[in-house]
């Protein structure tokens, strides 16, 4: 999904004549990542206010746990809270 925006947004900026002003596909990514955090914790993905802190604290916190247990990332998880 963001490989496709990243390069659709790169056709249509070529279209236009403006090749150096492509978004990288990180920049994408992050803008989606935000809105997953947003959503899952009930805050306005637009205005990030809102939404449920301990959701969004144990949701986070549970990511380098994905990571370490399911491609074997170096990294050390949250200690508890």
């Amino acid at each position: 999904m963001a490989e496709e925006a990243a390069k659709q947004t790169a056709e249509d900026m070529q279209a236009i004549g403006e090749d150096d002003a492509t978004p990288v596909l990180q920049y994408f990514a992050s803008v989606v990542h935000q809105r997953m955090y947003c959503l899952i914790c009930g805050a306005d993905p637009d205005t990030l206010e809102g939404g449920n802190p301990d959701i969004a604290y144990h949701v986070i916190r549970n990511s380098p746990n994905i990571a370490k247990h399911y491609w074997s990332a170096d990294i050390e998880p949250y200690p508890p809270r």
